[in-house]
């Protein structure tokens, strides 16, 4: 079994303390999303969990845990997010240069091949056009080279569930920009551009959930939660069926994810798994790091009384 941690929120930055205690326990709860009671068992015994994958935009609050996980026999790997955007799109990421040390230290600490760049998703925008794109990827990509090996990049899709906070950027003349139409030239530049910059700097490129086809600039699509990657990293065999939870575009293999929507509060305005920051922030504030699930308290169903 894959365990993701989490694509709903960043465990590893906000609920670090919550998921070692879970690890101790052998065991969370998880909510469905629609509906509450209906609650999910997930085994977090070492002999169940074949990999760990952690998503995080600062993964520096599980870094004392590390050793424990080793410990224990758990084999993991880490989807890092370093964009370095204007904080009218990412309110509150770490800054760039200091994201930038954390992924070097992570990746000192466990192996290059564990820790992988996302520069996901691409925002285009007054602020953030295809040549600011081109010298914050290069900048980044320089800045990663020996400390990483792969690079995943995807274009930013419209969802309902934030649009109005993008009408709120536009109208406060920040000006995001849907690229769902046909590619431009300056966006075939782009992309050329960044696909020759990661190999300048020894990485292998790949596409997450993209249903445009970007291989002609050299860019392969990819898979975050990808079989053949665990495989050649760590030697294990996992199933190899198609998420059916996720896009049609997404071509992850099936894990089990932990985490809970509306609990994040990094604020970033594209973000897709948290529809209300202030909700989010009421959420962190409730938090018990003692508790089965991420929020709230719910025993395995067998225990409910």
């Amino acid at each position: 079994m894959i365990i993701s941690v989490s694509r709903r929120t960043d465990i590893p930055a906000f609920y670090a303390k919550w998921f070692i205690n879970r690890i101790r326990a052998g065991y969370c709860t998880v909510p469905n999303p629609y509906n509450r009671d209906q609650i999910t068992h997930v085994s977090l015994l070492p002999d169940d969990v074949d990999v760990i994958v952690f998503w995080t935009r600062n993964p520096k609050p599980l870094f004392p845990y590390l050793d424990e996980l080793d410990q224990r026999g758990y084999q993991y790997y880490f989807q890092y997010t370093l964009l370095g955007y204007p904080r009218q799109i990412d309110t509150k990421s770490p800054p760039l240069e200091t994201a930038i040390k954390t992924f070097q230290e992570l990746s000192n600490c466990i192996g290059f091949r564990r820790v992988i760049w996302r520069y996901d998703p691409i925002v285009f925008s007054n602020l953030t056009g295809a040549q600011f794109h081109s010298e914050n990827y290069a900048h980044i990509a320089g800045a990663l080279q020996g400390y990483t090996h792969h690079s995943v990049i995807s274009v930013m899709d419209m969802y309902k569930k934030f649009r109005v906070r993008i009408d709120q950027l536009n109208q406060q003349g920040v000006g995001v920009v849907d690229q769902d139409g046909n590619p431009s030239p300056r966006f075939d530049n782009l992309m050329n551009t960044i696909a020759q910059t990661a190999r300048t700097n020894d990485l292998e490129i790949y596409s997450c959930s993209e249903e445009r086809d970007l291989l002609p600039y050299g860019i392969l699509q990819g898979k975050c939660i990808d079989d053949e990657y665990i495989e050649a990293t760590f030697g294990i065999e996992v199933g190899h069926k198609k998420d059916p939870g996720q896009r049609k575009a997404c071509g992850c293999v099936i894990s089990k994810d932990i985490g809970m929507y509306d609990t994040c509060v990094f604020g970033c305005q594209y973000c897709y798994a948290t529809r209300n920051f202030e909700r989010s922030k009421e959420n962190l504030a409730s938090h018990n790091s003692e508790s089965p699930s991420l929020m709230g308290w719910y025993e395995p169903v067998e225990e409910r009384k």
